[in-house]
């Protein structure tokens, strides 16, 4: 197994960060060989530049600069996110992080004929997970959409392999959450990544 941790959050004292070490410790203890990218502590830069949107579409081109985060994605079987829900969605680095390294001939393959869609282009990801926290509650994110939910779990998704097994874990209502709260959370985190890495779809709504 070979993953990559797409990391995101501005602060190392946070509960995002706690979250990023459980999933850690759980893919060492399946014996994962594991690579972390820490967006915030790289320095990333989300921006797509006028000349990277010129040659986006250019896979001769659009992959100058980014050759070692293009170099992960193609190195891992599961591609996990751990970051904290903004506004419902994700935040600008990372949507920044899927904007500049998502890139045409890489994460997939455009339409080659009149009227074709985009087909996938990352199906050596076998394995997508998503590990969020969110200030709003549950039913607040849902009735907006859950939108930064919806990009990775569905969107990313659909250009990763064909049966992609899917883990998703998110702490609602951050803002008013305790100890005990967060602690739970915590154990619900390692009880989807075994059963994830085991090979089980995981959602918490039908695991809690």
């Amino acid at each position: 197994m070979r993953a990559l941790v797409i990391y995101c959050h501005p602060r190392e004292g946070s509960f995002t960060a706690a979250v990023r070490d459980k999933v850690l410790e759980r893919l060492k203890t399946h014996g994962a060989d594991v690579r972390l990218r820490d967006l915030y502590a790289e320095g990333f830069d989300p921006v797509m530049s006028a000349h990277e949107h010129e040659i986006y579409l250019d896979e001769s081109l659009n992959q100058k600069g980014l050759e070692d985060r293009i170099a992960d994605l193609q190195w891992c079987d599961t591609l996990i996110f751990v970051y904290p829900t903004w506004w419902y969605g994700l935040p600008a680095m990372l949507k920044g992080w899927l904007d500049r390294v998502l890139v045409p001939g890489i994460a997939f393959k455009m339409p080659q004929a009149e009227n074709e869609t985009i087909r996938p282009g990352m199906t050596n990801i076998t394995r997508l997970g998503v590990f969020t926290t969110c200030g709003a509650s549950w039913w607040l994110t849902r009735f907006v959409g859950a939108p930064g939910r919806r990009t990775l779990l569905r969107g990313l998704r659909l250009i990763c392999a064909k049966r992609c097994k899917t883990a998703f874990a998110a702490h609602y209502l951050m803002d008013s959450s305790s100890d005990e709260s967060r602690g739970i959370h915590l154990a619900k985190v390692e009880k989807q990544m075994d059963r994830f890495l085991r090979g089980k779809t995981v959602n918490e709504e039908t695991t809690a």
